[in-house]
């Protein structure tokens, strides 16, 4: 199953070090498992988009682990591919950019083709084969439409795909340089949210997250004296504050880091995809790994 992290620490910006080959409970480790490729999206002073990929499993790519091992920026958002839909490749590896935002999403959305008409002339901003990165031109789509009201274009395109197509599974993350906004549907995959203090449980410690079973692992020592808002695959620390979202339920975390939530979809997918209905390679993307 792919993983997701995504951090926001509102107008500051940090220092976040990601561990991609020399911890054992690194993004390398879950690499051995998902051979698909890993990346990292974060933004410039200039609030300029950058992207840290790689289609290789990290601990095969060194010049990768080098070069995302320290990233400052407001936003991050972090992932491990095991691809479900779409080759092996740059093209196909989160996270995506489009008109500046970022976006990660982990699932399987089906009929394709049907999005892509949907997508009308948007389908330009699809450089790639995968369904996440068409769902994210989906989301652009409204957003333009609507005047740039993110939340509610989340809303809208999920709303359109949960009633169109077949769907598995749709979380996301997607970022702006000061803001975060994370999705929750439906109950397939498990998806959580820490608004995290300045320093933490104690007030004056470091973030130092790394996730149960071993895959995502961030450190931060300006966050022992900045708060920040971490959304993840898995509760990744100790601090008792991480909680699970509702299957359906949309969180905006704004520049303030002010957590807004609503529930954007009540019901299950008009076509709910079961594991046993994905073809074999779709399915084992989708499969929990083992904690530990």
């Amino acid at each position: 199953m792919c993983r997701l992290f995504a951090l926001s620490a509102g107008r500051n910006r940090v220092y976040a070090t990601f561990w991609l080959l020399e911890a054992p409970d690194s993004l390398a480790l879950q690499s051995r498992a998902e051979p698909d490729g890993a990346g990292i999206g974060a933004y410039t002073p200039e609030a300029k988009p950058e992207l840290y990929r790689t289609p290789k499993p990290a601990y095969e790519d060194a010049d990768f682990a080098a070069e995302a091992k320290e990233i400052e920026s407001t936003t991050f958002i972090a992932h491990v591919r095991y691809a479900s839909t779409g080759t092996v490749s740059l093209e196909n590896t989160h996270p995506f950019e489009q008109r500046g935002r970022l976006f990660a999403h982990n699932g399987v959305v089906g009929d394709l083709p049907k999005l892509e008409h949907t997508l009308g002339d948007y389908r330009t901003l699809v450089h790639g084969e995968s369904d996440s990165e068409r769902v994210f031109a989906l989301i652009t789509r409204e957003i333009d439409r609507n005047g740039g009201n993110v939340s509610a274009a989340i809303a809208s395109a999920a709303t359109w795909i949960a009633r169109e197509l077949p769907v598995y599974a749709l979380n996301l993350l997607l970022a702006t340089p000061d803001e975060v906004w994370v999705l929750r549907y439906p109950e397939t995959h498990e998806l959580f949210l820490l608004e995290r203090p300045t320093g933490g449980t104690h007030g004056s410690r470091h973030l130092e997250a790394a996730s149960a079973s071993g895959r995502i692992r961030v450190r931060s020592s300006d966050l022992a004296a900045a708060p920040a808002v971490i959304a993840a695959s898995e509760r990744m620390d100790e601090h008792p504050d991480w909680r699970a979202l509702k299957p359906g339920e949309l969180v905006h975390v704004n520049a303030d880091l002010q957590v807004e939530t609503s529930t954007v979809l009540d019901d299950p997918p008009t076509h709910q995809l079961r594991l046993q209905d994905l073809d074999p390679h779709a399915a084992a993307s989708q499969q929990p790994l083992p904690s530990g």
